[in-house]
């Protein structure tokens, strides 16, 4: 799956366009390398997303096209 659609899907980033723009701008790593939108994400990857002055790190659980809003917990875990 698409690095920008996953971080919409897990809830992370709320809209998919705001995605594409923090991956254009660098502000997300995956597995400590600056990221296109279009990386693909597969379990195990870790997601670095810099907000501001607040950095997350998550690790891939599983990767799904469509998730409850109860059931997103079971995607990424925080490292």
């Amino acid at each position: 799956m698409r690095l920008d659609k996953f971080l919409k899907v897990s809830r992370l980033i709320k809209r998919r366009t705001v995605a594409n723009e923090a991956c254009d701008a660098g502000r997300v790593l995956v597995n400590d390398k600056p990221a296109k939108a279009s990386v693909q994400v597969k379990t195990g990857d870790t997601i670095e997303i810099q907000f501001g002055s607040r950095n997350v790190k998550v690790e891939v659980l599983d990767v799904k096209e469509t998730v409850k809003k109860e059931e997103v917990e079971n995607l990424y875990k925080y490292v």
